[in-house]
């Protein structure tokens, strides 16, 4: 009778040579990474937090450069039985547009410049990050447009004519007609930052290929 081949049990390495890896000290970095979920969450909304109140603040820079910079909407008064009317001066011209234009092209220069600096404070990115900068851009437009507004010529037109005399010109009060442009600064700062994270942001390490020296096959009878 011959015994049945089977395979003999597989080996234990005890070699003295094996090299066990000992746990990182305490204090060392990657010690307790699992343990850092809380705090580097906290850490990421206090910085998302700080980045959306700066990102918003600029939006008083837009509303002056808004208010300096969109052309006037020229409007004329006049008297028709003792009843005020106004009317556009030039009703073929195109400032309304313009006005609107203006805002939205300051709208995508401000979301490429808080994009940029955003991602040089923080090349890591993070999902809270990425909020924070179109909300921040958000509020920053909202904030513009009605500091735009406030600073621009009087809203109650007739007083105005009434004030001016009449057939006098004065300028029509400073509105956005489109409220799309609103979403200029946040769109443009989004996608300027999803780029920048694309081309120039930090890259995961590649996992080490394992040697295979772990593994074991039986040997033929």
């Amino acid at each position: 009778m011959t015994a049945p081949l089977t395979p003999p049990p597989p080996p234990h390495d005890n070699s003295p040579h094996q090299v066990r890896q000992a746990p990182p000290p305490a204090g060392a970095p990657g010690a307790g990474a699992y343990e850092q979920d809380g705090p580097g969450m906290k850490t990421e909304l206090r910085e998302a937090a700080v980045v959306t109140v700066a990102v918003a603040l600029g939006g008083v820079l837009l509303g002056l450069l808004w208010w300096w910079l969109a052309p006037h909407v020229p409007l004329v008064g006049d008297e028709i039985d003792k009843n005020w009317v106004v009317y556009l001066k030039d009703s073929e011209g195109e400032q309304a547009v313009g006005v609107d234009g203006t805002f939205i092209l300051l709208g995508l220069a401000f979301g490429l410049v808080s994009a940029v600096a955003v991602f040089l404070l923080r090349r890591r990115g993070g999902v809270p990050l990425v909020v924070a900068l179109g909300l921040g851009g958000l509020l920053g437009s909202l904030l513009a447009w009605r500091l735009g507004v406030w600073l621009g010529p009087e809203s109650d037109v007739l007083a105005h004519a009434r004030a001016v005399g009449k057939g006098v010109t004065f300028p029509a009060p400073l509105k956005l007609s489109a409220k799309g442009a609103l979403l200029a600064w946040p769109l443009a700062g989004l996608l300027a930052h999803l780029g920048l994270t694309a081309l120039f942001g930090p890259r995961d390490p590649e996992a080490p290929q394992s040697g295979g020296s772990g593994s074991w096959e039986p040997e033929a009878p």
